[in-house]
């Protein structure tokens, strides 16, 4: 039996949901919990990383409780650990319209991988994203002797990503539906 750890990139995860699930309320009865235990199969998870950031509570405030329930929900999955990041408001030139940028959750997400890697905290990590800016992560975890998975989205997959890998797949809506309540 071998040692997992699970990284979710939040962000990324929820809108490669978005794209296949179209009601938003929908995605709050997303199981998590059956979810990672797909992924470790007959292996035993040491770590889920669940990387985020709180939304703004002046912009929407049904929306923010809405994840405030979601993260309370989430939290109380065995081994889970919730990292808040920050949402940062940005105006856009000469006008008076915002966005937001998350900020520090890749950052948070790849100390955590290499760190793990050192302190042989696992044997084989399992990377639910499909940003490419993790490659450098996941080689120095990969030299580290982990064997590293990536679990993406095909809208939001990085072939560099899938490529550095030492085994990818697909999150497809067949398997999806199995872990809606």
């Amino acid at each position: 039996m071998k040692r997992i750890s699970i990284f979710i990139d939040g962000n990324n995860f929820y809108f490669g949901l978005k794209k296949i699930y179209e009601n938003e309320k929908d995605l709050i009865n997303f199981n998590f919990e059956k979810f990672c235990n797909f992924l470790k199969g007959k292996n035993e998870i040491v770590n889920i990383f669940y990387y985020n950031a709180p939304l703004d509570r002046t912009k929407n405030l049904d929306k923010y409780k809405n994840q405030q329930k979601f993260f309370e929900k989430i939290k109380k999955i065995p081994k889970f650990n919730l990292i808040l990041c920050k949402l940062l408001k940005r105006r856009i030139k000469k006008t008076n319209k915002y966005y937001y940028v998350l900020k520090e959750d890749d950052i948070h997400m790849a100390v955590d991988l290499v760190k793990g890697a050192f302190k042989n905290f696992y044997d084989i990590a399992i990377l639910v994203s499909g940003d490419g800016d993790f490659v450098p992560a996941v080689l120095v975890s990969k030299e580290e002797g982990k064997f590293v998975e990536n679990v993406y989205f095909k809208k939001s997959a990085s072939t560099n990503l899938k490529k550095n890998c030492n085994r990818s797949f697909e999150l497809k809506k067949e398997l999806l539906d199995r872990f809606f309540n």
